[in-house]
């Protein structure tokens, strides 16, 4: 994405859209990343939100955005175990874990994500980085503490050695051997520092966690090169206790029973609940983001250089070029006059538009009299846009695909306030050919649609309608032969763009 956004500034593009679709550990990306970081991946590189399904607007998105992301953690902790012992142990155990307080949702998939990271960068030897973030997280730590650590891990240092065998010490057993040396605090730390930590008899501390018993446990092995070499790897992380796979195993079960709308848990408030889920859904609608590059910012340091944001009038009278309003382009020219401006505003607005192949650009608008030979720097001065005004002489073959659409016509008209196709599954009326989505008339996205449909307000006309006039059967099968073969499908051309 870097040399893409490197790439389209060099080439001075004016507007980049994009689609997210994009899915990560097998989830809908774009829907956890909105929630931790406030918008989605594209949005790293300044992408923004630019249309939503189902007439979804910007502040729909942001507010569904700050409503999952602010959902506290406390309304699934205070169900208890009736929430469902996997969930709520899941949440206690990274809460525990997390040396920073985890309050809502986006404390707690910030973590997971950060964990995930940090797992894999681990299992491929690639830590140095991370390691010295972590020194430098705990510095402060280090230096309240520093005196009462080392008497901290002696004392649990003893009570390892003195199990025999292979058994290993789970970590609630451990705080509890040693809980009067010192606050709970300082030996949480110690617990979260103490795997992989070499003894001074080549000893080395591993630890592991135990799905069965869902808790850290640890006990002394002795010391080998291998161990060494993975101690760096394993040592001072929480990471380091859990695998990638059983991080990635926790984000996904928390992601469907609090973030998937089809899969989300029952055991919450009702409004709590459907509050979620609306607003889930209205991330998933929201796949289109654009990023504005603002050519009209675009400077040179080059002084015999000017930029131009040119902007297009028609003096044609015909109907088709008075509908037409391009956005402006960026002319960029060197020791240009007046003449030389024209002729490059004619041959961008040539290059880009099918429509306007044989545009010419006859005056600059507010700038008439001037010499053809005129400087346009001295001309212009400060100012960086310039209208022209030009005429295409002759209608235009390529007229009928003025639109991106495209020569298709429709119309959209859904409950849900759409106005024009957005990519979601849509349906046509037999009778009006009026399109609207199948979801909004009460047809689930899995199920097929009906042979044959007739809207509401089609119902509506037909029944109030004269006795002279046609009844609903007679319309329906007048059309019916020739429109519901096109039920069901969702329309091919994208929104109309001029």
């Amino acid at each position: 994405m870097d040399f893409w956004d490197r790439l389209c500034k060099a080439l001075r593009v004016r507007m980049v859209s994009v689609m997210d679709v994009s899915k990560k550990y097998g989830l809908e990306y774009r829907l956890l990343h909105s929630i931790i970081k406030g918008h989605p991946w594209y949005g790293d590189w300044g992408y923004e939100f630019a249309a939503g399904s189902f007439a979804l607007t910007r502040d729909s998105y942001k507010l569904a955005i700050e409503t999952l992301s602010s959902l506290p953690l406390s309304i699934f902790l205070s169900q208890g175990r009736k929430l469902g012992s996997r969930i709520h142990d899941i949440i206690l155990r990274y809460k525990s874990l997390s040396e920073r307080e985890l309050e809502n949702m986006r404390d707690l998939f910030g973590v997971l994500i950060s964990l995930v990271h940090d797992a894999h960068k681990c299992s491929s030897r690639v830590d140095d980085a991370v390691s010295k973030k972590r020194r430098a997280s705990t510095s402060e730590v280090l230096c309240t503490w520093n005196s009462d650590i080392e008497c901290v891990e002696e004392a649990m240092l003893k009570v390892l050695r003195a199990v025999s065998g292979s058994n290993w010490v789970s970590g609630r057993n451990l705080k509890g051997a040693v809980y009067k040396v010192a606050p709970p605090e300082l030996l949480d730390y110690c617990l979260r520092e103490l795997g992989g930590k070499m003894v001074a008899d080549g000893m080395v501390v591993c630890s592991r966690y135990n799905p069965d018993t869902e808790a850290f446990e640890y006990r002394l092995e002795a010391g080998s090169a291998s161990s060494k070499g993975s101690t760096a790897c394993t040592g001072s992380s929480i990471s380091s206790r859990l695998s990638e796979e059983t991080i990635l195993l926790d984000m996904r079960c928390l992601y469907e029973a609090m973030l998937q709308p089809q899969t989300m848990m029952k055991n919450v408030p009702q409004v709590t609940r459907d509050l979620t889920i609306s607003s889930a859904e209205k991330l998933l609608y929201c796949k289109q983001f654009v990023k504005d590059y603002k050519p009209e910012k675009m400077s040179t340091n080059d002084p015999s250089v000017t930029c131009v944001l040119c902007r297009v009038e028609f003096t044609d009278e015909s109907e088709e070029y008075a509908t037409i309003n391009p956005p402006p382009e960026l002319i960029v020219l060197s020791n240009a006059t007046v003449s030389d401006l024209k002729i490059a505003a004619s041959k961008a607005f040539q290059d880009v538009y099918l429509i306007l192949k044989r545009f010419k650009a006859e005056e600059l608008l507010d700038y008439g009299g001037v010499d053809e030979s005129t400087q346009i720097k001295h001309l212009l001065g400060s100012t960086e846009s310039v209208r022209v005004r030009g005429r295409c002489n002759a209608k235009s073959v390529w007229s009928k695909y003025m639109m991106e659409r495209g020569i298709e016509r429709w119309t959209v008209d859904c409950s849900c306030g759409a106005k024009d196709d957005d990519g979601e599954r849509m349906f046509t009326c037999d009778v009006c050919g009026v399109w609207r989505h199948t979801k909004c008339s009460g047809i689930p996205d899995f199920d097929s649609v009906p042979a044959k449909f007739v809207c509401d307000r089609c119902k509506s006309s037909v029944f109030v309608a004269k006795s002279g006039g046609p009844c609903k059967d007679e319309i329906v099968a007048n059309v019916a032969g020739d429109s519901c073969s096109r039920a069901g499908n969702s329309l091919t051309g994208p929104p109309d763009v001029r």
